[in-house]
């Protein structure tokens, strides 16, 4: 998920290796990204926007706070099924498959979510870059590490 705000003449585009073949500038606004195109209306990504707007929306959190309520998003296992939109992007994988993929955090035997990335910029180009990593595919046990440092104009 993105909350996407410029100041000046700023650019933000997205551009990946499926859709269009020109970066897209992004308006100010609130995106997310899955394992497919830019805001493809999956019901987990639909249901990651909203839990990510309302907390970029809550003022009196601190930093830390607002890292670990995101970082708790990336971690919802909720599954949202059925999907009709995602199940047929899945064709040839097994039900049971379908059924994981369609949590913000994918859990199964063979393929699941291992990192988490939480990037936040503010106004003054303070950035703070936390990524947490699975250890032993074991959820509830992460490496985190986290950065601080400015943005150089």
């Amino acid at each position: 998920m993105a909350r996407v705000q410029t100041a000046k003449q700023d650019t933000v585009c997205y551009y990946g290796n499926r859709g269009s073949s020109e970066p897209i500038r992004l308006n100010p606004g609130i995106y997310g990204l899955s394992n497919s195109l830019l805001d493809t209306p999956w019901k987990k990504l639909l249901k990651g926007k909203q839990l990510f707007t309302s907390i970029v929306n809550d003022q009196s959190l601190s930093c830390d706070g607002l890292v670990q309520e995101l970082l708790n998003v990336l971690n919802n296992e909720e599954l949202n099924t059925p999907d009709p939109i995602q199940e047929k992007q899945g064709d040839g994988y097994s039900k049971s498959l379908i059924q994981a993929l369609s949590a913000v955090c994918v859990s199964s035997p063979h393929y699941g979510t291992r990192t988490n990335t939480i990037i936040l910029i503010d106004a003054e180009g303070n950035v703070t870059f936390t990524e947490r990593t699975m250890l032993d595919f074991d959820t509830s046990k992460w490496s985190t590490n986290s950065f601080q440092f400015n943005l150089q104009a």
